[in-house]
């Protein structure tokens, strides 16, 4: 399919008519409205809405909201039947309706680089998983040694832990370097002040469209069908802080102070085509957390990091999203499967994605190994954590017959941490 917008058909374009991601922008007047994405275009999904183009599936206006959440938990019907409607408006020879109005065209359709990108939907509650096994393996061979390297539950259950959901930011934010709590291996007891192991984890994040009943749990199947879309997920991480207050009760602090994803989330329609299976199971799962079907996907991500002073960023990581151990259905339906009941706008991070090769680990901590390896960046620069006035980038997307399915970037720059007092 080809649109009648040229920017959208290059093979390297993230935003082609097959994809419609679906965000949140500020134009230039200051409101807040949901928009989806086309080549280098934002469409005004609330000027479309206030002019029928989403009727009769849409009775009650949705889209002229700062997020998406009244959309998403309206449920798949609606989700496929607006993004029917949005293909046929701006695919070649399909609905003329928006392509041969010039006065609605030039007010619903404005360039990328005329808006601000905000936080696509409301986050109701956010959960982060472990469910990629090579990150799992290589931190516990780091801290255990390779014999212990699993805990004994990891290859029956998807772990995970909860997150605050009120410090997790859109792509651009920058991040301010935390302060916390920390003990060196020959201190007589621990201080305060700024994280000196910070780091990244290269995750996504699965966002959940549609509520659950308390008490009652879900079937894989059943989780799948309530998650609308995914993003970039990167969820910093002050590592020395980790170090010292994670026993017995794991990331608290050290996860707390920000949670970055990418402005445009990836529709799970988009992404149907590019399902493949999870790895085959050391152990046989429950019956619970069984996959009736192809669960995970083919999705190419990528790391770049770039110091304040350098000309451009260097790729540090190269891996894909088939390497999780766990689908985002199986974490949802194991989250459910207590009872606890889910909301729409609830976040689940993947937890970090790596591959078997060193280029593709995705994170600090496993790239220089636990400090005792630094690599270096293309400007010369050595590096074990991350550094002040550094950025890091995510990017990643699934590759079709001559076009993409992107994602965009997810971004953060990093601030010095304010003066600690205490």
């Amino acid at each position: 399919m080809k649109s009648w917008i040229d920017s959208a058909n290059g093979p390297e374009c993230h935003f082609p008519v097959q994809n419609l991601p679906f965000g949140v922008a500020k134009t230039t007047d200051g409101v807040k409205h949901c928009v989806c994405a086309i080549g280098d275009k934002v469409i005004d999904l609330a000027m479309l809405e206030a002019n029928g183009f989403f009727d009769p599936e849409i009775t009650t206006p949705v889209f002229n909201q700062p997020a998406l959440n009244d959309f998403m938990q309206l449920g798949p019907h609606v989700w496929q039947a607006v993004r029917t409607s949005l293909t046929q408006l701006l695919i070649e020879n399909g609905n003329p309706a928006l392509k041969d109005n010039n006065s609605l065209r030039e007010q619903a359709i404005v360039s990328m680089s005329d808006v601000e990108m905000k936080l696509p939907f409301k986050v109701a509650e956010y959960t982060d998983f472990y469910a990629g096994r090579q990150h799992a393996t290589n931190v516990g061979t780091m801290f255990r040694g390779a014999e212990n390297a699993l805990p004994p539950n990891w290859l029956h259950i998807p772990i995970g832990y909860n997150g605050r959901a009120s410090t997790v930011v859109v792509s651009g934010t920058p991040v301010r370097r935390p302060l916390g709590q920390t003990k060196a291996p020959d201190a007589d007891a621990p201080s305060f002040g700024p994280c000196k192991r910070l780091d990244i984890e290269l995750e996504m994040g699965a966002v959940v469209g549609l509520s659950s009943t308390m008490g009652e749990p879900l079937t894989v199947a059943e989780a799948d069908e309530m998650i609308f879309g995914y993003v970039l997920l990167n969820d910093w991480s002050a590592r020395d802080i980790q170090a010292w207050e994670y026993q017995p009760l794991g990331p608290f602090q050290a996860k707390a102070f920000a949670t970055s994803i990418s402005p445009w989330i990836v529709t799970k329609a988009a992404l149907e085509e590019f399902r493949v299976s999870t790895p085959d199971r050391d152990k046989t799962l429950l019956p619970y957390l069984q996959e009736p079907g192809p669960m995970s996907y083919n999705i190419e991500l990528e790391v770049y990091m770039q110091s304040g002073s350098a000309k451009k960023a260097t790729r540090i990581s190269k891996t894909n999203y088939n390497n999780l151990y766990y689908s985002a259905a199986q974490q949802l339906a194991h989250h459910a499967s207590s009872g606890c009941k889910m909301n729409t706008g609830d976040l689940l991070g993947s937890g970090t994605i790596s591959g078997p090769d060193k280029t593709q680990f995705g994170s600090l901590l496993e790239i220089s190994w636990d400090g005792k390896e630094p690599f270096t960046l293309e400007s010369g620069e050595a590096r074990s954590f991350i550094e002040d006035g550094d950025t890091l980038t995510l990017t990643g997307w699934a590759q079709g017959d001559g076009y993409r399915i992107g994602f965009g970037n997810c971004e953060g720059t990093i601030l010095p941490a304010i003066k600690a007092s205490m």
